[in-house]
């Protein structure tokens, strides 16, 4: 088995940037990098959001249905 080696850190940030620059441009390339990260809704929550969405009549119908 072959053992796999990594890049650098810095060394991947910096190709990484420069690919995307040379293919977005530097004013795209930056948008890109400041895209907010959407935040995940609790699991508890989402659920229960989920939940709300649910239709018993029709979960019954569809499970019972002839």
């Amino acid at each position: 088995m072959k053992t796999v080696k990594y890049m650098d850190e810095e060394f991947a940030i910096k190709k990484g940037m420069e690919a995307l620059i040379k293919e977005l441009g530097p004013v795209e390339a930056l948008r890109f990098i400041n895209i907010p990260i959407k935040k995940r809704m609790e699991s508890v929550k989402r659920h229960r959001e989920w939940q709300k969405l649910l239709s018993k009549e029709k979960f019954f119908d569809e499970v019972f249905a002839e």
